[in-house]
């Protein structure tokens, strides 16, 4: 478990040496295998999810083979557990805009919404109309056209599933997001390690970054256009931010000892991150542009995990100042305020964008899990039933959440509703990923 690890890496620093500390992590960040791609595999439904219809749209010009445009809708909406799609199979007609909609035929199908539309080839382009019916009602409650370049159907079709999503619970879709995650490789006798970014069901991956040395910690930019992480490439862990439509990395922390969990601020301008340059673990602040620092926390226990408030007026970290792994919370450099009691061990934090919850692994017997904490009442919510879950991370849009754990044996990523609902895993074809995290809205 590589959050767990971070963490009982940390711990132990306080009581032996730094060095011993990264060897730690090395070995421990060294024992998951390797997956290349990611497939999906809904896990759990939820009985509640509302009843939705997405009919093949109709075609014109020369579409590109592979998933439809429908396809691709039908499976977001599924993936977000909030709605249960009807296969085209069950479908008593196949309309296209409204005129050819009856609505007493999908309401004895049970469905609540319709969805319809043309897809159009135009040159190299391609143009959607799509149309969004409550059936109920018998009302149209979007309507819209979006276009793509020829090779874009899966962006236009996030788009729409997006648009779809907003218009029935009134939330941004987050269907257009991307997924950053670390995979391991044995080629030969040699290890590989790659920092991947693809769509946020998987598909379209790609490598960012290979390397022999262990990959940690990756933390998106607030507009999502860099990765910040920490790599061993060195010999020692240090942290890069890395512009992903140039490629360039730039090296911003190599202090002696500790350097690791980048986590961004919401205006994209600092950087938190963990530092035992001094001697010991404390959570730093470091401005972007002057490289400047700041020293947030200053305590002989091990200070790590820093993350910022939606806001940006708070960081929430983990410490064992209380004798064992805990979650607090500071405004600015003042006194921290310990928010988790129900376990002997909770750890690496991960506040949702609307300041309501917090999420982390937290120890429940021997096994570990990813709960949550209301921040105004401070009710704990346990929400996993696997027990080797990590490294959780919420969905910009704080409905869903995704966390690695084990499955047969091997590492996948499963997302979750955010409050613990249905479930939908991401093994590879082949070996295992970690330490997954989920990128902004796009903008």
């Amino acid at each position: 478990m590589t959050s767990l690890t971070t963490l009982t890496t940390s711990i132990t620093l306080a009581k032996t040496t730094v060095r011993a500390a990264l060897m730690l992590v090395l070995l421990l960040a060294t024992s998951f295998p390797l997956r290349a791609e990611l497939l999906i595999r809904i896990t759990e439904g939820v009985d509640s999810a509302l009843p939705i219809a997405v009919v093949p749209f109709a075609e014109s010009g020369a579409i590109p083979p592979g998933d439809t445009l429908a396809d691709i809708v039908q499976s977001d909406l599924t993936m977000s557990s909030e709605f249960r799609t009807l296969p085209a199979e069950k479908m008593l007609s196949l309309p296209s805009q409204r005129s050819e909609v009856h609505f007493r035929d999908w309401r004895l199908l049970g469905q609540r919404y319709v969805l319809v539309g043309q897809l159009t080839r135009q040159g190299e382009r391609l143009e959607a109309r799509y149309e969004l019916f409550d059936v109920n009602r018998e009302e149209r409650i979007l309507g819209e056209s979006a276009g793509a370049a020829l090779g874009d159907l899966r962006t236009l079709a996030h788009h729409v599933s997006d648009r779809v999503y907003e218009a029935i619970t009134g939330e941004p879709g987050a269907f257009s997001t991307q997924l950053a995650y670390i995979t391991r490789e044995n080629v030969g006798d040699k290890v590989r390690y790659r920092l991947q970014v693809s769509d946020i069901d998987g598909k379209r991956s790609r490598v960012r970054l290979e390397s022999a040395e262990p990959i940690l910690s990756p933390a998106w930019s607030p507009d999502g256009s860099r990765l910040a992480y920490v790599s061993f490439e060195t010999g020692k862990p240090a942290i890069y931010v890395h512009e992903l439509s140039s490629g360039k990395r730039t090296k911003i922390a190599d202090f002696r000892g500790l350097n690791s969990a980048p986590a961004w601020s919401p205006d994209g301008k600092s950087l938190l991150m963990t530092l035992s340059k001094d001697g010991n673990a404390d959570i730093y602040q470091m401005d972007l542009a002057s490289r400047d620092l700041t020293k947030l926390t200053d305590h002989w226990a091990i200070e790590t995990e820093g993350s910022y408030s939606a806001g940006g007026d708070e960081i929430f970290f983990t410490s064992d100042r209380s004798g064992g792994p805990q979650i607090y919370r500071q405004k600015g450099k003042g006194e921290p305020r310990r928010i988790t009691f129900g376990s002997r061990y909770n750890a690496r934090p991960r506040p949702d964008q609307k300041g309501e919850f917090v999420y982390y692994v937290h120890q429940r017997n021997s096994g570990f899990h990813i709960a949550r904490t209301n921040l105004e009442s401070g009710e704990e919510t346990v929400l996993t039933r696997t027990e080797s879950d990590e490294s959780p991370s919420v969905s910009p849009n704080g409905r869903m959440l995704i966390y690695a754990t084990r499955q047969g044996g091997a590492s996948v990523l499963t997302v979750i509703s955010a409050d613990g609902g249905a479930a939908y895993s991401l093994p590879a074809t082949e070996g295992d990923v970690r330490e997954p995290a989920w990128g902004p809205l796009p903008r």
